[in-house]
């Protein structure tokens, strides 16, 4: 049995800490080769999140972002360089 990617770890944790409606994350880091931040493998350090959460309903941008951030800060800590975060 393999190891979940991290896209599917992140997204186990924000299944848990948020119980979304609509989910995907991917995994864009070969999008970033040569950037700040990127590690030359093509994966893990860039990742796009697609969120729809009932939590989200009546805030902000902001703080539906600063929800999912605070969901995947374990990730952020072990070295995913950005997030780019899309809320419905």
């Amino acid at each position: 049995m393999s190891t979940p990617s991290l896209a599917d770890q992140m997204a186990a944790h924000l299944q848990a800490a948020l119980q979304p409606t609509e989910l995907e994350v991917l995994d864009e880091s070969w999008q970033h080769a040569g950037h700040a931040g990127a590690n030359g493998t093509g994966f893990g350090t860039h990742f796009r999140v697609r969120i729809a959460a009932p939590q989200f309903a009546g805030k902000t941008r902001v703080a539906r972002h600063r929800l999912v951030y605070d969901a995947l800060q374990i990730f952020i800590d072990q070295g995913v360089h950005a997030l780019a975060i899309e809320t419905r």
